[in-house]
């Protein structure tokens, strides 16, 4: 569980051997203008052919893309109810379940159950994944302690990293990239350019990994909060990653970062309107416009453009939530409506190549964060995996 933002081609081919197309006999045995006219005209022909190919290349937009989704692991670790015996549902829950998850909104476990801590079942989400189109998962890191000096030991046995973990062990895991999305909020913020730095050292495991997803050849790290990061440790990032061997790190901000500040690309995680809004019903489409508000970048800072699958964070709320203790929530999303927002990102992109990344990758609001309702792997509400199989079409399209 991350805090949200609130709202607010195919390459032609050259044309081949067009002079032989123009005028399939031998030229040379042919006499005076006319011999002279069906060059020219070969000649021509060749040229116009190359320049209408050439602008084909440049015109048309392009059909590949990386689409992404971040991977919250709430559904490792020991539930805090464990051993309340009024709360029988809690004795192997992981962490982050809770009864209204349970009792409210059964449709949303997985279809191998609430929790994910096994190699199998990673390696299971990895194939799933793979098989519909998704090529990368980000994966939610956290700092400990929050605002002090690092504490790798916490940090390793943060069961919040688990899946990271289990993915980068996986069998499987050459099908799928990764790279991580630091969620420096309250509780695990790293603060100043010292712990910065201990941050940016400890990440080079990751960034130096084979399976790290690049951005322009450089690792890519996601922030975020981005007013919490720090210039001078992001320098020292990029320092220590040349030293590495690495070009560098491509920094994305979800939301707004400045060159000025280190960020060389811009994201975001969620964009939910109406979040202290109190628990009313809306629609997804409103969900999905307040999201593509935020596709928009430039040739200095190129924009990944996030595609949310759902909000509804109503299992994590008290029942009699009311105010700004409690956000609206989007019940009517359909597999159709998240197929069609990411055709508008795909479109997006299209029409915006100078504003996007040269590997066009788009991010899904999330794998599996099913507190907040943003989820598409499958699930006892939906076992056929309508949602997975929509990103397929989406995928297919663009072939």
């Amino acid at each position: 569980m991350i805090t949200p933002i609130v709202a607010l081609g195919k390459t032609v081919k050259q044309e081949a051997d067009m002079s032989a197309r123009c005028n399939p006999q031998p030229w040379w045995p042919q006499k005076g203008w006319a011999a002279r006219g069906a060059l020219a005209c070969c000649l021509a022909f060749s040229v116009v052919s190359a320049i209408s190919a050439q602008t084909r290349e440049t015109t048309e937009p392009e059909k590949k893309m990386t689409i992404g989704a971040y991977y919250f692991d709430g559904w490792t670790g020991r539930n805090a109810s464990a051993d309340d015996p009024k709360e029988p549902w809690a004795q192997n829950a992981p962490a982050m379940l809770r009864r209204r998850m349970v009792e409210e909104f059964p449709q949303r476990e997985p279809l191998w159950g609430w929790r994910d801590d096994a190699p199998e079942i990673m390696e299971k989400q990895i194939a799933l994944a793979a098989d519909h189109g998704l090529g990368f998962f980000a994966f939610c890191w956290y700092w400990h302690d929050d605002g002090g000096p690092i504490n790798a030991k916490a940090i390793e046995e943060d069961p919040k990293h688990t899946g990271l973990d289990l993915f980068l062990k996986a069998k499987n895991n050459d099908r799928m990239k990764f790279c991580l999305l630091v969620a420096n909020h309250h509780g695990f913020e790293i603060k100043g350019a010292e712990r910065w730095k201990e941050a940016a050292d400890y990440w080079m495991r990751y960034l130096k990994h084979p399976r790290c997803l690049t951005v322009g050849g450089k690792p890519l790290l996601i922030i975020f909060n981005p007013a919490g990061g720090d210039k001078e440790g992001f320098a020292y990032l990029q320092e220590a990653a040349r030293k590495a061997g690495l070009p560098g790190v491509a920094i994305a901000a979800c939301g707004e970062g400045e060159p000025a500040a280190g960020y060389t690309l811009k994201t975001a995680y969620n964009v939910i309107p109406g979040y202290f809004g109190g628990s009313e019903a809306h629609k997804y489409a409103e969900l999905a416009e307040a999201n593509e508000a935020a596709w928009r970048g430039s040739r200095e800072q190129p924009c990944m453009p996030e595609v949310i699958a759902g909000w509804d964070k109503r299992p994590w709320e008290s029942p009699t939530a009311t105010g700004r203790d409690a956000a609206w929530y989007f019940p009517d999303r359909t597999p159709e409506q998240f197929a069609a927002h990411l055709r508008d990102a795909m479109n997006w992109m299209d029409k915006h190549p100078e504003q996007t990344t040269a590997e066009r990758i788009v991010l899904i609001y999330a794998w599996n964060e099913l507190g907040e309702g943003g989820y598409i792997l499958p699930t006892k509400g939906d076992p056929d995996a309508k949602y997975l199989k929509a990103l397929q079409s989406v995928v297919e399209e663009r072939k």
